[in-house]
């Protein structure tokens, strides 16, 4: 068939001309925003440098939900894991909007599609190699993306997407005597070679492969669940020593990266270090003294050192506000709460300007009252379904809708919250309060971040016989669409028994048509105002209740070079940085 590129080029390009009219402005910072140092990293490179040497200090108050790039969904972990872990494609390494452009990594060049989108090609590079000095083949990917997908629920944390797309009958790759051989849905015709076939059209289909599954792994090396302690590196740096979860991971130059080859990542440090489980004001403290360099978790500072740094002059060229395209909302879990109406009582009980408030206020994020934010294509932020005076909340309404639901006097429930995320308790701390007032009891319980979707809030038995009605929960785009936004929040298919990220279990039979409807359809325009129905009914469903689109305030230490912040993982770009202590 004839291959084509054309939807793909004409999507990325609506992407981007949408992404450039919402720039990461800061909202606060007095008269220092006027001459551009405020929110600089914002928009731009700050102390450009090609210097390489020195240590790289990241530090967390969590950890990583997995180390193993096919395995995780965290944002900070698909940035990070980049050190050791090269993709096929790539997001562009560019300030703000520029970086949701897509590009190659391992690829020679975009991959192509026939007509109906139902079959994608891919070369790579040839001469690749892993920190052993062997060849990284198309094998080697095509073995990675099955084991991420197909492992029986060894590997839970990683997303679905080729799973849901790929035309391929289940299997288990830890039990397959020949896992290469059963997995059919992508051919390797040689070593450099991989053609992807799909049960359906996708035409968004070449994002997935900026993700981090498409990493390789060699067969012979892979551990299952073990294979997280020490990933073979196919990037500039490789482990030194074992990844030890909960204390610390230590990264240091892979000698068989080739630099020439690798368009992504300038690699400036000779090392990356990491410390795990530091408290979260301890770690804004040591940022500004200079201790440490990163906060690898990249939600900013939390809201003590925020206050302190937003009224310091001296600071404020230290400090970017960027709109983030992320969404901070609270998932209403449609098993546990399930009468409609019920769920909508809490809607209209939320006092959405505590809430607001709670996240920082203005600097914290814009108030949000519908689902997809306002970089998406077919987002309309006037959107309100649930509005109220003040936007304090409409009680008469919350109370209409609990009788409606036969909860007249309330009824009690659990909000489950990660553990180490300052903003993400004051939220549940305001929600709960908000309730109170139409007699909604609710029990906040706090649980490790990095097993929370794995074992708590996206276990469907742990949320069932916990009666966890709520959880606290942010996400920002796989890639910046409504597909690449919205569908693994709330598409049913999306649904898993653990490691679920449809947090609210919605399955909504007209929600899941039109995500299927979006995936045949090739024009952009089309496609964005698939995503505005859907946003529609998913607040009409009450499954989601958003608090705002948030604003990050990230510190950046004077002793660090080629500092930016990235639209692609809402956060600071962690391959460009480098270090410069003299």
């Amino acid at each position: 068939m004839r291959k084509r590129t054309l939807g793909f080029v004409a999507l990325g390009a609506a992407a981007s001309i949408f992404l450039s009219a919402c720039g990461g402005g800061g909202s606060e910072g007095g008269d220092t925003q006027a001459n551009g140092a405020y929110d600089q990293g914002s928009t731009e490179i700050v102390n450009p440098s090609d210097q390489t040497g020195g240590t790289l200090r990241y530090a967390i108050s969590s950890d990583f939900d997995s180390t193993d790039p096919g395995d995780t969904y965290y944002g900070f972990s698909w940035n990070f894991t980049r050190y050791y872990a090269r993709t096929l494609l790539a997001f562009t390494p560019a300030p703000a909007n520029a970086s949701t452009e897509l590009t190659t990594d391992m690829a020679t060049g975009m991959p192509e599609a026939n007509d109906d989108f139902t079959e994608w090609t891919v070369k790579i590079q040839e001469g690749l190699k892993y920190e052993d000095g062997s060849e990284i083949t198309a094998q080697d990917i095509k073995y990675a993306i099955a084991r991420s997908n197909y492992n029986g629920g060894e590997l839970p944390n990683g997303p679905r997407y080729f799973e849901a797309h790929l035309d391929q009958e289940p299997f288990n790759v830890f039990e397959s005597d020949d896992p290469l051989a059963d997995f059919t849905a992508v051919e390797t015709p040689d070593d450099y070679t991989l053609v992807f076939h799909l049960k359906d059209s996708f035409s968004e289909f070449p994002y997935i492969l900026t993700q981090p599954q498409t990493a390789p792994v060699p067969l012979d090396s892979d551990r299952g669940a073990l294979y997280k302690e020490n990933v073979v590196s196919s990037g500039p740096y490789k482990f030194d020593g074992a990844y030890q979860p909960g204390v610390a991971l230590n990264l240091t130059r892979n000698e068989h990266w080739d630099s020439e080859t690798d368009p992504i990542r300038p690699a400036l440090p000779d090392e990356v270090t990491v410390e795990i489980g530091v408290d979260q004001d301890e770690i804004d403290q040591r940022l500004v003294n200079g201790e440490i360099d990163v906060d690898l978790s990249g939600v900013g500072v939390g809201p003590a050192m925020k206050s302190t740094l937003l009224t310091d002059e001296a600071a404020q060229p230290n400090l970017d506000n960027p709109l983030s395209g992320a969404l901070r909302y609270v998932n209403i879990h449609t098993p546990v709460i399930e009468d409609v109406a019920c769920r909508q009582a809490i809607m209209y009980a939320a006092d959405r300007d505590s809430l607001h408030r709670a996240w920082g206020g203005e600097s914290g994020g814009d108030l949000a009252t519908n689902l997809l934010p306002p970089t998406i294509p077919g987002a309309d932020p006037e959107s309100d379904l649930y509005p109220s005076t003040d936007n304090k909340g409409d009680l008469e309404a919350a109370q209409a809708k609990l009788e409606e639901c036969g909860e007249d006097e309330g009824f009690e429930t659990t909000i489950a919250v990660r553990d180490g995320r300052p903003n993400d308790i004051a939220t549940a701390e305001a929600l709960q309060e908000s309730l109170t007032r139409v007699g909604i009891q609710t029990d906040i319980q706090t649980f490790p971040a990095e097993d929370f979707f794995a074992q708590y809030a996206g276990s469907q038995d742990y949320v069932r016989e916990n009666n966890i009605g709520l959880s606290v929960s942010g996400w920002i785009p796989d890639w910046a669409t409504g597909y690449g936004f919205a569908s693994k929040i709330t598409d049913g298919d999306a649904i898993q028994a653990t490691g679920n990220y449809n947090t609210s279990e919605l399955d909504d039979p007209e929600v899941n048509g039109l995500w299927d409807d979006a995936l045949k359809t090739e024009d952009p325009d089309e496609r964005a105002n698939i995503y505005t129905q859907i946003d529609t009914l998913v607040m009409e469903q009450a499954a989601i209740l958003p608090v705002v689109f948030d604003r990050a305030m990230f510190y950046r230490s004077d002793e660090l070079t080629n500092v930016y912040y990235t639209s692609s993982y809402a956060m600071y770009d962690f391959m460009a940085i480098g270090v410069d202590r003299g």
